[in-house]
C-alpha cells in the first residue's frame, strides 16, 4: 500500500508503470472516471492489486470503525461501505419533550437489516433535534429533568430496538446547557443501565473540548469524565472547525484534534475513546465576511473533481494535515479544505499512538473508497 501524490505530466498510466500499480485497481480504488484527469498535489492510493475485488472484507473486532448515515443513503454506497464498517450509525430519531420516541421520516428498518447479515452493529442515533432540524437544548432541559419523560423515552428505544433489530443506541445531543450538565450525564447513566440489562450497547458523543472550564454553549453542558464513566463508549466529534459560516480553514485540523484527544485521555480510558472523522469538506467565496459568507459542503471526491476542472493544484498544510486549493469561478476567488488519504492516515495514525477504541466517521453518505480501502489495510 502506498499514497502516491501526482506530479506535473503525470497519468493513470505512467503512474500506474513507474509505480508498479495495476491501473484497473488504481482508477477503481481511487473513483477515477473517463477521461481520468488529474490534479497536481492529487493524493492517490496505489494497493498494487489489479483483480476487481480489491480488497476482501477485514473487521478485526479489536478496532471500532463506525459511520453515521441517514436513512436516504444510496443502497449501493451503503452496501460498499458495509464491507469496511463494524458499526452502523442510523441518524436519527427524535422525542418530544415527554419523552415520546421520533422515527426518521424515511424507513429505516432496510439498513438495520442490511447491517445485521452483513455481521456490523446497527445503532440507533438519539438526537434533540425540533421540526427544523435544529439541535433544541429545550428538549434536552425538558428530558434530563423529568424521570417520567426518561422512562417513557427509554420503553420507546426498547421497543423499537427490538422491532427493528438494532443492537445499540448513540445519544447525540449537543448544546445542552450548563446547568442541565449533571442531570445530562445521569440520563445517559440511567439509559445505559437500563440498556445494557437487556443486551444493548450505549455510547455518548461528546463535543471537542480542550480544558475542563472551556465557555462556549457546545461545551459548558459536557462532562467528559462523568459521561465517559457513564456509557460504554464515546465518540469525539472532532471535526467542523472549519464549517458553513465561519472562516476558510481544515475540518479537522490535526493539531487541534490532537488537543481534543490528549484532553480526553486525562477523563476517559482510551478503550473507550472513538475518534471523530469527517468524510466531506467546504467551499468558501472569498474574501470571508463573518456573518454573510456561507460555505458550501462537498464530498471529497467532488472536491477532487473541483480542482481538475479549473486546472489547479491541490496543496497540503502541513500543521493541519489537511489538503487545500483555491481556484477563480467568475471573477470570486474559492478556497476549498476536504479530507484525502493523506489526512485519513494522519488520523489513523493518531487512533494507533493512542490505543483508541476506534473512529467514527461523519458521515458516509458520499462513498470515499480510498479512504476505506486504506483503513483496511491500516487496521
Amino acid at each position: 500500500m502506498k499514497i502516491y501524490v501526482v506530479q506535473p505530466n503525470d497519468t493513470v498510466d505512467s503512474i500506474s508503470r513507474q509505480q508498479n500499480a495495476g491501473l484497473a485497481s488504481l482508477i477503481e480504488v481511487n473513483q477515477l472516471t473517463p477521461p481520468y484527469r488529474l490534479a497536481v498535489g492529487q493524493a492517490l492510493l496505489l494497493t498494487g492489486n489489479d483483480s476487481p475485488d480489491i480488497l476482501p472484507p477485514d473487521r478485526p473486532g479489536a478496532v471500532l470503525r463506525s459511520g453515521y448515515a441517514y436513512p436516504f443513503i444510496s443502497a449501493q454506497v451503503l452496501s460498499e461501505t458495509l464491507n469496511h464498517l463494524t458499526e452502523l450509525a442510523v441518524f436519527s430519531y427524535g422525542f418530544t419533550d415527554s419523552g415520546g420516541l421520533i422515527p426518521p421520516a424515511l424507513d429505516d428498518q432496510w439498513m438495520t437489516a442490511n447491517a445485521v447479515s452483513r455481521g456490523v452493529l446497527p445503532t440507533l442515533t438519539l438526537t434533540p433535534l425540533d421540526s427544523d432540524g435544529r439541535f433544541n437544548n429545550t428538549l434536552v432541559s425538558s428530558l434530563v429533568r423529568s424521570p417520567s419523560a426518561q422512562r417513557r423515552l427509554i420503553t420507546g428505544l426498547a421497543s423499537v430496538m427490538l422491532e427493528k433489530g438494532y443492537q445499540a443506541v448513540n445519544i447525540d445531543f449537543e448544546y445542552i446547557l450548563g446547568e442541565d450538565r449533571d442531570a445530562y450525564t445521569a440520563f445517559v447513566a440511567y439509559t445505559t443501565y437500563a440498556l445494557n440489562i437487556l443486551g444493548y450497547q450505549v455510547s455518548v458523543a461528546l463535543a471537542p473540548k480542550y480544558s475542563d472550564d472551556q465557555q462556549g454553549l457546545l461545551y459548558e453542558g459536557m462532562d467528559y469524565a462523568g459521561l465517559g464513566a457513564a456509557a460504554n463508549w464515546v465518540v469525539l466529534m472532532t471535526y467542523e472547525w472549519g464549517y458553513t459560516y465561519g472562516p476558510p480553514m481544515a475540518v479537522a485540523p490535526l493539531n487541534q484534534v490532537r488537543r481534543v484527544v490528549e484532553y480526553a485521555l486525562t477523563k476517559i480510558p482510551a478503550g473507550r475513546i472513538s475518534l471523530g472523522i469527517p468524510n466531506y469538506g467546504y467551499d468558501w467565496p472569498l474574501p470571508y465576511t463573518r456573518g454573510t459568507t456561507k460555505a458550501r459542503t462537498l464530498s471529497n471526491l467532488e472536491a477532487v473533481q473541483t480542482a481538475v476542472f479549473y486546472g489547479v493544484p491541490i496543496l497540503f498544510d502541513e500543521t493541519a494535515k489537511s489538503p487545500y486549493f483555491r481556484y477563480w469561478h467568475y471573477g470570486v476567488q474559492h478556497e476549498v479544505w476536504f479530507e484525502d488519504v493523506r489526512s485519513w492516515l494522519e488520523k489513523f495514525r493518531l487512533v494507533r499512538e493512542y490505543k483508541l477504541k476506534g473512529f467514527t466517521v461523519w458521515q458516509i453518505m458520499n462513498l470515499f473508497r480510498s479512504g476505506w480501502v486504506l483503513s483496511d489495510f491500516f487496521f
